[in-house]
């Protein structure tokens, strides 16, 4: 099982970039996928997550409007579209795979991690 994030960068506020989180060794059909963002100084926290089931999409109050996820199952890959980025965006992002069929904000739900990419939104 891998994970493998992709994407980040640095970009002015207001600016957008899409993240992306190429799986292999399960299905998506099988398991929910996470993004997770880490800033300095602060715990890690959920960003949003797609279900397997019938993809349906969960997102943090504080990107909600503005970022979406998405998947392409026959790619394996998971994405996260960010727009309007400010500077509180700014962190080290990571894609997950759930343990289970069905996935939360919470961390310990899931049980195979990326490896993380920083995004950095700086004037």
């Amino acid at each position: 099982v891998q994970l493998q994030a992709s994407g980040g960068g640095l970009v002015q506020p207001g600016g957008f970039l899409t993240l992306s989180c190429r799986t292999s060794g399960f299905t998506l059909d099988h398991y929910a996928i996470g993004w997770f963002r880490q800033a300095p100084g602060k715990e890690r926290e959920g960003v949003s997550f797609i279900n397997n089931i019938d993809g349906s999409t969960v997102y943090a109050d504080s990107v909600k409007g503005r970022f979406t996820i998405s998947r392409d199952k026959p790619k394996n890959t998971v994405y996260l579209q960010m727009n309007s980025l400010k500077p509180e965006d700014t962190a080290v992002y990571y894609c997950a795979k759930s343990a289970n069929d069905i996935g939360t904000m919470m961390s310990s739900w899931y049980d195979e991690w990326g490896q993380g990419t920083l995004v950095t939104v700086s004037s």
